[in-house]
């Protein structure tokens, strides 16, 4: 198992990338710790995990709110010990309109939750992770993090945001070794595409436009967590690796 022992906090672990994330993690040996505003189905995936004999704890988790990290942190320590390994994958979208009409407000919680929350992340989790001598932090990007997509102005910033971010952390804390990598994920099967799902002339278009002509789905994405996860990666920080089905060069 290839990070049998350790501990790793999951945000947005309820559901899509992150609860596959999650039931790989707990398959492959780790404590998971996991944050999620949604209750439901954060407690959801603690119980199948624990179901299968595998370590699990949710803590709800607003990833834009310093306190509740700083409490999945301090939960995640004081549970297991120590934390080795961060995902910061919790996400939104943004309403499907020109950068002129959409709202200050709900730019804003773009912002918040998709670059602020990763922020917020490798604030409270480094600290840890240096007393533990190193660790890896995981950041969920997206293809549109890479590339400009009309109507997604805030999504677009926040995930681009998330590439920087990632190597700005690798460059600071490589001396303790402490890893940071992002993954860009292109259309995948998770609730974030259903508006798209149901809008039958553009689903036509965007469910195919990739080298591989499919969308992929979580455990795909999963796996490539794991591998930046794991000691497999233990020569590669500050990079982006894309998970699209060739979507980027499409």
């Amino acid at each position: 198992m290839r990070i049998s022992g350790k501990t790793a906090i999951i945000t947005g672990g309820g559901n899509g990338i992150g609860r596959a994330t999650a039931i790989l993690f707990g398959k492959e040996g780790a404590n998971v710790v996991i944050g999620d505003t949604d209750i439901d189905s954060g407690y959801k995936t603690e119980r199948y995990l624990r179901e299968l004999g595998y370590n699990a704890l949710f803590v709800k988790t607003d990833v834009s709110r310093a306190d509740q990290i700083i409490n999945l942190v301090q939960s995640a320590v004081r549970t297991y010990g120590a934390l080795h390994i961060l995902v910061n994958n919790a996400g939104i979208s943004n309403s499907n309109v020109k950068s002129i009409d959409l709202s200050e407000e709900e730019w804003d919680q773009v912002i918040d939750i998709n670059l602020k929350g990763v922020f917020l992340g490798i604030k409270y989790a480094v600290p840890e992770m240096i007393k533990n001598g190193g660790g890896s932090i995981i950041n969920t990007s997206s293809l549109l993090g890479l590339k400009g997509q009309k109507y997604l102005a805030a999504y677009n910033a926040s995930k681009a945001g998330v590439v920087l971010l990632t190597k700005n952390a690798a460059l600071e804390y490589g001396k303790n070794n402490i890893r940071v990598n992002s993954i860009a994920p292109g259309v995948v099967d998770t609730k974030i595409i259903d508006g798209w799902k149901n809008d039958e002339r553009k689903w036509s278009i965007i469910s195919t436009a990739n080298a591989l002509g499919r969308i992929g789905t979580p455990e795909e994405i999963a796996n490539v967590v794991l591998f930046l996860a794991s000691d497999e990666s233990s020569f590669i920080t500050g990079t982006t690796i894309s998970v699209d089905g060739g979507g980027l060069t499409y």
